[in-house]
């Protein structure tokens, strides 16, 4: 019942939430930068809405599309398009859905990057709504994955979409 531009507002700090944690995630090393005010010792930590939240976080990231619709009767996915940087098999990768209801899209979305090589134990999937049915359904699918989210629920925003673009 939030005004859209509350609604966007609390919308992008939740994907950035999930997205740093996502980033913590991945692995990192060490390194000395020598600046020209001194020296710092630094230590870095370990969907289109989502993108723009991981793209003001790190702007140099790869990153790859997945195009998947699910029929509204049937909840079955189909892919459209796939395009990933050529090296993704030898990447972690976070694999960013915002609201997760049945699973059926992401367990789709994790058999293409398996057909490309990806290991399901280097995805991490950041999300910010998951039903645990949908929880569910990935982990059974592939137990090894990495889920973040921000709430489980038995219900999940289905409009997020529509109100987040403007286009309800």
């Amino acid at each position: 019942k939030s005004s859209r531009g509350d609604f966007v507002f609390s919308a992008d700090r939740l994907i950035r939430l999930v997205v740093e944690e996502g980033l913590n995630q991945l692995p990192y090393t060490e390194c000395t930068v020598t600046t020209p005010t001194g020296r710092w010792e630094i230590t870095p930590p370990p969907g289109e809405a989502m993108e723009q939240g991981l793209r003001d976080c790190c702007r140099s990231i790869r990153i790859g599309k997945i195009l998947i619709q699910s029929d509204e009767e049937t909840q079955r996915a189909k892919v459209y398009y796939a395009k990933f940087p050529p090296d993704i098999y030898r990447r972690k990768v976070l694999l960013m859905y915002p609201i997760l209801s049945t699973g059926n899209t992401v367990i789709e979305a994790v058999k293409v990057l398996v057909e490309h090589g990806v290991q399901p134990s280097v995805i991490i999937l950041l999300s910010l709504f998951s039903t645990p049915h949908g929880a569910k359904s990935i982990i059974q699918e592939f137990p090894e994955i990495t889920i973040l989210t921000t709430e489980v629920h038995p219900v999940a925003p289905t409009h997020f979409g529509q109100k987040y673009f403007g286009t309800d």
